[in-house]
């Protein structure tokens, strides 16, 4: 699991370690690492360090100085390193090193960031220009740079602690960002770095040990990887039965969705599920009876719903499953059609799963002004806000899934292939997400909240086995699901 901290945070701590060393040590170690890691983009992209082209972007505060400290370890490599102030001031220290090692250094100019220019033409652009410090979008003349750079397939781009025009405490986008392929950052990974969109700027996370990390308090964002999910699998033990391994009731489909009750219930028996129930009307009823016979059609005992894929908000009967099935009281999976008419209060381990344009239309609903374009632009904010004022755990799909815990943790998954945002992979995870909860659902009824846990674990695994079924090309939804056993018995520590 990767944790994030506030950059006050990082500060603070970065201050009291600083205290006991002698002076600069933290600025020596960031630059070190930074330099190796600038050394290793190089070798993959041109085959070695001597003779590339560096430009670094060096900005007036410490994370200039990082970068002036790196472009004199990389000149004394044998790179041909330029230097180019972004600033009037400069961090002085760093600066005599970049000249005593070989850099030209001058300032930056319009020219330098048009295409064609000194940027453009590098093998490596470091990007130190405002590091954690930085709040809005890049201003003039560094925002055509970030244009020009977007897909040109020009220098491998490297930021210093983070992308220059993204706030290092929000997942938001408000301007211009010279887009990175590597991110280097020190002692801990910043809430940006994990949280849509702004994650999707960093490029490739490379978090170096500067010494810090025993400061650092809980992290406020955490990323759930694939080798966590694997800790936490309840897996059946001998003396297991079909109750015990966890019964998931679904609600799903009508007489123009049928394929989304085939999915869910298809993704809750491979994820393991000890039993599936279907509630609904006739005809996807028979679809699934004929797709996965071991699925039991009607009501009975039940430890977690799947609520909502494929459900009309016109379709009285499901809607009145769904209603009963919220006031059950067990854990549950709040899909697509099931999040149109929620009760006043849910519980911790009630999950929504709403794409942006679905919690926009949820926030509207509860009395907020939200469009999907507001919550594409701060996915982290709209979740919590959602979850603040329903009680319920939230799980946005989206570029990065997060998840917003009524505890107030942020929690986001792991990478998952593009490919992913293909219709009913929602269905897919609904019905993988319900198995999960039905199999802890005794942990649930003492401590809801880890509900969210659960969420973030579900989209991990669903972006693993899309991964595995697309093998890099296009993927189906009924591939996803056809995926999960061997993505589950394929991760880290299993």
């Amino acid at each position: 699991m990767i944790g994030a901290a506030t950059a006050a945070q990082v500060r603070a701590a970065e201050a009291a370690v600083a205290a006991r060393l002698p002076a600069g040590t933290l600025m020596q170690r960031a630059s070190t690492a930074l330099a190796v890691e600038c050394a290793g983009a190089l070798r993959a992209a041109a085959g070695g360090v001597a003779g590339r082209r560096v430009v670094v972007l060096a900005g007036a505060g410490d994370n200039g100085g990082d970068a002036l400290f790196a472009a004199a370890l990389l000149a004394r490599r044998g790179a041909g390193v330029l230097v180019l102030l972004t600033s009037e001031r400069s961090h002085a220290a760093g600066l005599a090193a970049a000249r005593a090692a070989g850099c030209r250094v001058r300032a930056l100019t319009a020219q330098d960031t048009a295409p064609g220019g000194a940027c453009a033409g590098a093998d490596l652009l470091l990007d130190g220009v405002a590091g954690i410090g930085g709040r809005g979008g890049l201003r003039a003349p560094l925002d055509a740079l970030a244009a020009a750079l977007d897909g040109s397939g020009g220098p491998v781009v490297v930021a210093v602690d983070l992308p220059s025009g993204l706030d290092a405490d929000t997942g938001a986008v408000t301007g211009a960002v010279l887009g990175a392929d590597l991110t280097v950052t020190f002692g801990t990974a910043k809430p940006a770095h994990l949280l849509g969109p702004a994650a999707g700027r960093c490029g490739r996370l490379v978090v170096a040990d500067i010494g810090v990390a025993g400061e650092l308090p809980e992290p406020v964002v955490r990323r759930v990887e694939p080798a966590d999910v694997a800790a936490a699998w309840r897996r059946p033990v001998p003396g297991d039965d079909k109750y015990s391994r966890g019964v998931v009731g679904v609600v799903a489909g009508g007489p123009d969705y049928t394929g989304a009750a085939l999915l869910a219930v298809d993704a809750a028996v491979r994820a393991g599920a000890g039993m599936v129930r279907y509630l609904g009307p006739a005809h996807p009823a028979e679809l699934v009876r004929h797709h996965r016979p071991e699925a039991v059609p009607g009501p009975g005992r039940v430890q977690a719903w799947v609520l909502g894929p494929g459900v009309s908000p016109d379709d009285g009967e499901q809607q009145a499953r769904v209603r009963e099935a919220l006031a059950s009281g067990e854990p549950a999976v709040v899909d697509a059609g099931a999040l149109a008419g929620l009760p006043p209060q849910l519980g911790a381990a009630h999950v929504l799963t709403p794409h942006a344009g679905e919690l926009a239309r949820l926030l509207g609903l509860l009395g907020e002004d939200a469009d999907r374009a507001a919550v594409e632009a701060d996915p982290a904010a709209a979740a919590r806000r959602a979850a603040d004022l329903t009680g319920a755990t939230v799980l946005l799909k989206g570029t990065v899934t997060t998840v917003a815990a009524v505890d107030g943790r942020l929690l986001t998954a792991a990478a998952a292939p593009p490919w992913l945002a293909t219709a009913g992979a929602g269905d897919v995870l609904a019905g993988l997400l319900g198995t999960m909860l039905a199999a802890r659902a005794a942990e649930l009824g003492e401590h809801p909240q880890r509900a969210a846990d659960v969420a973030a674990a579900a989209a991990v695994l669903h972006g693993r086995a899309a991964a595995l079924a697309s093998a890099g090309g296009p993927v189906a939804a009924a591939d996803v699901a056809e995926a999960l056993p061997a993505a589950l018995t394929s991760l880290p520590g299993w």
